[in-house]
């Protein structure tokens, strides 16, 4: 597919409101690791090709595992991740899918007994981020395969 608008290169001034939620989250309690990972969950939800490059490339310069990356999709059944992750990746989910307009409140609940009510809005910020970045890409076709780790960081 080809490319509609280069965002990132046209839509700098609209990319600044986004940089800014990228420093908040820069400030954050919430591992960069878990960070990430929640991000490259919800990349996997939204079909975000150039999200899910980037993340993917990031999380193994980092010292990600290939196993863990690979089975995320399937969080629930995979013994790789830890409590914390599982209660981010449900809150990711819920959040994104926002199935019957609503966070259940066994999702609430679980994310509760693993993260602050201040981590609970920073990880729900991040999520935030994730979801307008993945809706940038798709819209607008931005091409996946070139990026490399860090790239964004020195950019932003």
């Amino acid at each position: 597919m080809e490319q509609r608008i280069n965002f990132f290169e046209k839509g700098q001034g609209a990319m600044k409101a986004l940089y800014g939620l990228g420093g908040y989250l820069a400030k954050s309690k919430i591992e960069k690791n878990l960070l990430h990972l929640i991000f490259f969950r919800v990349s996997q939800i939204n079909g975000c090709a150039y999200c899910l490059d980037m993340h993917s490339k990031d999380l193994r310069a980092q010292g990600e595992t290939e196993q863990r990356l690979y089975m995320i999709g399937a969080w629930r059944e995979a013994s790789v991740y830890t409590d914390r992750e599982r209660a981010a990746f449900a809150w990711a989910e819920s959040v994104t899918k926002l199935t019957d307009q609503n966070v259940s409140d066994e999702v609430y609940d679980f994310v509760t007994s693993q993260f602050s009510e201040e981590e609970m809005i920073d990880l729900t910020m991040g999520v935030l981020a994730i979801n307008c970045y993945n809706r940038i890409n798709v819209a607008f076709r931005t091409p996946a395969g070139s990026y490399v780790p860090g790239q964004h960081a020195v950019a932003a």
